[in-house]
C-alpha cells in the first residue's frame, strides 16, 4: 500500500470513529434523557400513592375522631339526663326545706 493509500485509510478509520462516537453520545443521551423521564415518573407515581395514602389516613382519622365524639356527646346527653333527674328527686325536698324555712323566718 501507498503512503496515500494508508493515509486514505487512516482518514476513513478516523472519520468512522468520530461517527462511532456521536453515535455513542447519541445513545447515551437519549438513554439519560429516557432515565430522567422514567425517574420523574417514578417520582410523581410516589407522591401519588403518598397522597392518596395520607388522604386514607386522614379518612380514617376522622371517623374515629366521629365516632369518640359521639361516645363524648352520648356521655354528655346521659349525665345531663342523669342530673336532671335527680334534680326532680329532689324538687319535693327543696320546696319543703324552703317552705319550713319560710315559716320559721314568718314565726320569728
Amino acid at each position: 500500500m501507498t503512503r496515500a493509500e494508508i493515509l486514505s485509510e487512516i482518514k476513513k478509520a478516523e472519520e468512522e470513529a468520530k461517527a462511532t462516537v456521536a453515535k455513542a453520545n447519541e445513545s447515551k443521551n437519549r438513554k439519560i434523557s429516557d432515565a430522567a423521564a422514567q425517574s420523574r415518573e417514578i417520582v410523581r407515581k410516589a407522591e401519588e400513592d403518598a397522597r392518596s395514602g395520607a388522604d386514607s389516613e386522614i379518612n380514617e382519622a376522622k371517623k374515629v375522631i366521629k365516632g369518640e365524639r359521639e361516645k363524648i356527646v352520648q356521655k354528655g346527653v346521659s349525665d345531663a339526663l342523669d342530673i336532671k333527674n335527680k334534680a326532680k328527686k329532689n324538687i319535693d325536698k327543696a320546696v319543703t326545706f324552703i317552705l319550713t324555712e319560710f315559716e320559721r323566718a314568718t314565726d320569728a
